[in-house]
C-alpha cells in the first residue's frame, strides 16, 4: 500500500494535468526510496521501477499496459491485471493464504540487494533506457521540455509584472 504523501503527490501531478507517467513517478521514488532505507531490495533497477509502475496503475494512475512487442506478454498481462484491480471497490478481509502470500513476497523482497537503487544503477538504467529510443524521439522530448520551460519562466515573469 503506497503512503500518503505518495498519493498525494499523484493525484497534485494530476490535477496539475500532468501525464499518467510523470503521476507514476512519485510512486517510482517512493520505491528507491524504499529500497534506499532497507524496507526491501531489487534484483535491478528495471525491477524497482517496475513495482512503482504497478502500486501505481493499482492507486488508479490511468496508465496504458506497453505496447505489444516492445515487453513479454507476461508483463502486459500483469499491467492489465493491475489496471483491473485499480477499478475493484473496497477488498474483503485478507484471508491465511493471502497473508501468507504478501509475507512470504516480502521475505522475498528483504533478501535482495539494496544496489539496484543506487546512483549508478539508475544512472546506467535510464541510460540504456533512453538509448533504445530514436535520436529523434529524444531530440522531440528535449524540445517539448524546454518548450515547457520556457512557458512557465514567461508565466512567471508575467505573474511578477502584474504584483507590482
Amino acid at each position: 500500500m503506497p503512503e500518503q504523501k505518495t498519493l498525494e503527490r499523484a493525484s497534485k501531478a494530476k490535477r496539475a494535468g500532468k501525464s499518467p507517467s510523470t503521476q507514476a513517478g512519485a510512486f517510482v521514488k517512493e520505491q528507491i526510496d524504499h529500497i534506499r532505507e532497507g524496507k526491501h531490495g531489487a534484483k535491478s533497477a528495471k525491477q524497482a521501477i517496475a513495482i512503482g509502475l504497478s502500486e501505481a496503475r493499482r492507486s488508479g494512475v490511468k496508465m496504458k499496459a506497453p505496447k505489444k512487442g516492445t515487453t513479454s506478454e507476461a508483463t502486459r498481462k500483469k499491467a492489465a491485471q493491475d489496471t483491473k484491480a485499480s477499478h475493484r471497490t473496497k477488498k474483503s478481509p485478507s484471508t491465511e493464504s493471502k497473508a501468507k502470500r504478501s509475507a512470504a513476497s516480502t521475505r522475498a523482497l528483504k533478501r535482495e540487494s539494496t544496489k539496484a537503487a543506487s546512483h549508478k544503477a539508475l544512472s546506467r538504467q535510464s541510460h540504456a533506457a533512453s538509448s533504445r529510443r530514436s535520436a529523434a524521439d529524444r531530440s522531440a522530448a528535449a524540445k517539448k521540455g524546454w518548450a515547457t520551460r520556457r512557458a512557465n519562466a514567461a508565466k512567471g515573469s508575467r505573474t511578477r509584472h502584474a504584483s507590482r
